[in-house]
């Protein structure tokens, strides 16, 4: 092994099946986080995972996360990243405090962890308010009024109809009969990738099961199909509710497990609650 090898300690990380490798940006410095974030999520020759954060100190907050998909791009906001973010913080004694606040693209999120027998085991995050104006999401659809809710798009030559919610990051959720039947790889792309959202969208595939109950697929922006998606779970509750589908508070079932969304209508809040897992430590050679 050559002497110019960096050697970089890591620690993976899931939230409901969606697993990014975490790094300690107290005691380490990541230069191109872009670059690595390629070479470490690569399932065959890095360490595999959807992405890469980075859990550093904030001048705003207790701690910082910078998120960045396997394709080197950077994300403002991951909802499971951030249950595990607040994790990592706690058991690497970066903070002591159980209600954690924390700094991401998308402004301070509030993490509360939820522990058993002295491990913290998950929590629930106030993801905020729900953005719902199409220029702030964004979305750029002719003719668009004030809000999109089951509006017509069409993709790969078919019609859909989605609702555009952003929870600190753009998602377009869309209706349908069985996520299982979808040919996501060819579908994700095409939302991800249609000139109305400017900055490519998050998509979710939701099947509404119950008023208390919805499951979905999603594809994820730069990461492609993922087992789970905080932000995309929340969008795809405020899509139910603003479709008249479902209650405002809901178990959303993704194909890594289940998480709980309330849209709270005091404070017009999304809360989200689910569990963080650290998987395995190591280190690995740059």
């Amino acid at each position: 092994m050559g002497a110019d090898v960096e050697k970089i300690p890591f620690t993976k990380m899931q939230g409901a099946g969606n697993d990014y490798v975490y790094l300690n940006g107290f005691t380490q410095e990541v230069k191109e986080p872009g670059e690595l974030a390629v070479r470490i999520s690569d399932r065959h020759f890095g360490v595999g995972s959807d992405g890469l954060v980075i859990v550093g100190p904030s001048a705003v907050a207790d701690i910082r996360m910078r998120m960045f998909n396997a394709d080197g791009t950077e994300a403002e906001m991951c909802g499971n990243a951030s249950r595990c973010v607040a994790k990592f913080a706690h058991d690497a004694g970066l903070t002591r405090k159980k209600i954690i606040r924390l700094e991401t693209g998308a402004g301070v999120k509030t993490v509360e962890l939820k522990f058993s027998g002295g491990e913290v085991i998950g929590a629930t995050v106030d993801m905020g308010e729900p953005v719902l104006k199409p220029g702030l999401i964004p979305v750029a659809m002719p003719g668009q009024g004030p809000g999109i809710t089951g509006e017509a798009i069409e993709v790969g030559g078919q019609e859909y109809r989605f609702t555009a919610v952003s929870m600190g990051n753009p998602h377009a959720v869309v209706m349908v009969e069985n996520p299982d039947a979808l040919d996501l790889p060819v579908l994700g792309p095409q939302f991800e990738n249609h000139p109305w959202f400017p900055r490519r969208v998050n998509t979710e595939f939701v099947q509404v099961l119950g008023r208390d109950r919805i499951r979905m697929r999603v594809w994820e922006r730069g990461a492609g199909e993922t087992l789970a998606c905080g932000t995309g779970a929340c969008a795809a509750l405020v899509a139910c509710v603003l479709n008249g589908l479902t209650d405002r508070e809901a178990l959303v079932g993704l194909r890594g497990g289940e998480l709980k969304i309330r849209w709270d209508a005091a404070d017009n809040h999304v809360y989200m609650s689910g569990p963080a897992v650290t998987v395995f430590e190591g280190v690995y050679f740059y």
